[in-house]
């Protein structure tokens, strides 16, 4: 960690300034341009040309940040800190994303997020379609190895091309076992869940080397099935830790672009990362919130409380 001997600049206090007033970084924390050093950067990343179904994930990045105001990032109780006192946080603003040109906008993501990653700091981004998980992947292997993914999401993201397109939300973990940014048969999917394209995806996913644990599968090992499982999966590896907000159920997410029936409920999400403190997390993302589909601010307010616990869970390392 950088040497800070005046300790990290904490975020704006909500008993000084009201939370629904002052700055409006993810939760209140400092812009990039106010310290001299940090530990973790929050990396806006509004794109959404790789999505597939409903668009609106480029203004995700947004809400999410409206959305922590309601945080009160002091102290986590669950996880027993009170990260702001131990790490410096962040928020580096936005990627200026090409809206037309997938390739250019994935190598402009790269670049911001090696920049601000450089010297083993570390970055989480807030989406964004899932597209974005490849160069943000692109950079953390740069700056750390080869990762373990862990992936929370209603669909398997490895399919291999979408009406010809190899570059999509849907495509990019195939991609990313491909560039050998992923650590053979130490990634794994949980919250899979709804029908396929066709029976050959699930075996596809396995030949890359993913385990799944599937939305269903929690009714018989409880989250605490579901951490011993991950943590297992990961060993003691870099890892990189990806969520896509609709791994929640529609009730508990309905602003996001492909909702599916028999999600994860929120509490059942918290539980499990939660669970993941002893995980080595060198980066992650939430991506997918998109707020035109979003009701009082449900899906952002997820997000953004996810956001917190991954700030959280990388204080604790």
């Amino acid at each position: 960690m950088p040497d800070r001997s005046s300790g990290p600049v904490r975020p704006v206090s909500g008993t000084e300034v009201p939370r629904f007033a002052g700055s409006g970084s993810f939760a209140r924390v400092p812009e990039i341009d106010r310290v001299g050093d940090y530990d973790v950067a929050v990396l806006g990343v509004p794109f959404d040309a790789g999505t597939s179904y409903r668009p609106g994930a480029r203004f995700g990045p947004m809400a999410v940040r409206q959305a922590s105001r309601h945080l009160r990032p002091g102290h986590h109780v669950e996880l027993d800190t009170s990260p702001f006192d131990k790490i410096q946080v962040v928020d580096a603003g936005d990627v200026p994303v090409s809206p037309f040109s997938i390739d250019e906008a994935l190598g402009r993501i790269e670049g911001h997020a090696r920049d601000v990653g450089a010297g083993g700091r570390r970055v989480l981004a807030i989406g964004g379609d899932h597209t974005i998980a490849l160069p943000m992947l692109r950079a953390v292997v740069r700056e750390h190895g080869p990762v373990a993914l862990v992936h929370f999401d209603a669909h398997l993201d490895t399919w291999n091309t979408y009406f010809d397109a190899p570059t999509t939300h849907g495509t990019v973990f195939r991609r990313a076992f491909e560039e050998g940014l992923l650590v053979e048969d130490h990634s794994i999917h949980v919250g899979i869940r709804g029908p396929l394209y066709e029976r050959a995806d699930m075996d596809e996913d396995k030949r890359l080397g993913f385990r799944t644990i599937r939305a269903s599968d929690l009714d018989i090992l409880g989250t605490s099935g579901a951490i011993q499982a991950v943590t297992e999966r990961v060993e003691s590896l870099p890892v990189y830790l990806s969520v896509d907000i609709d791994v929640l159920d529609p009730a508990f997410a309905p602003g996001t672009g492909t909702p599916e029936s028999g999600g994860l409920t929120s509490r059942e999400l918290l539980r499990v990362l939660r669970g993941l403190s002893g995980v080595h997390l060198v980066g992650g993302d939430v991506v997918e919130v998109a707020p035109a589909y979003d009701h009082a601010e449900i899906t952002s307010i997820a997000a953004a409380t996810v956001l917190f616990d991954l700030m959280c869970l990388m204080a604790r390392a």
